[in-house]
């Protein structure tokens, strides 16, 4: 009878150890996945939903988006990056926006052509866009603009239906989150985006 209760005993106690073993395994588990994830999340990428028409037609309201954030701590916004950023006068807004001026160049838009002037091109040259819009997209106005450093002009892709520098003025880099990296949903447009050569 001693014997078995002392069996018993031992039993219930390597059960309870296991219990304990496996709880504190789990929990482990549990917390440096939310340490993985957080990090992730705050400070390489994070998910986006793109909210209007003003990116059609590349990018389309409820499309879901995962941002790049590391790439522009490492470097600078390249011309033709789709752009995520807090809207310089509302920050509690995300926009997305195309980069079409860097910093230190001149933006010219005359005709419906939008001409960049710079050190290796100080006479200027025409932007051709037709890599991501189509012929009859018009880029509409009378503007000019020199930016200083850190400073990015953006256009929405569409250019009839769009809030960008050409009615807020030039974008400072500090407000910018990251770049479009991937097109998650709808699954069917699914896309990896990768950097324009102009």
């Amino acid at each position: 009878m001693d014997i078995d209760n002392k069996n018993e005993n031992n039993n219930k106690v390597s059960f309870i150890s296991e219990v304990k073993s496996f709880s504190f395994e789990t929990i482990k588990i549990v917390v440096i996945s939310l340490v993985v994830i957080i990090g992730i999340r705050a400070f390489v990428m994070q998910p986006f939903f793109v909210s209007g028409k003003s990116m059609e037609p590349n990018f389309f309201d409820g499309d879901y988006l995962i941002v790049d954030e590391i790439s522009y701590r490492l470097g600078e916004p390249e011309r033709g990056d789709v752009i995520i950023f807090h809207y310089p006068y509302d920050v509690r807004e995300y926009y997305i926006k195309r980069v079409i001026g860097l910093p230190g160049e001149k933006i010219k838009i005359k005709d419906n052509t939008i001409i960049i002037y710079n050190n290796e091109n100080p006479e200027g040259f025409i932007i051709k866009e037709g890599v991501y819009l189509p012929s009859d997209v018009l880029t509409m106005g009378d503007y000019e603009k020199e930016l200083k450093n850190n400073q990015y002009y953006v256009l929405g892709d569409n250019r009839t239906a769009s809030a960008d520098s050409r009615r807020w003025g030039v974008l400072e880099k500090h407000y910018i989150v990251g770049k479009a990296w991937i097109r998650a949903w709808p699954v069917s447009n699914f896309a990896v985006f990768e950097e324009i050569n102009y």
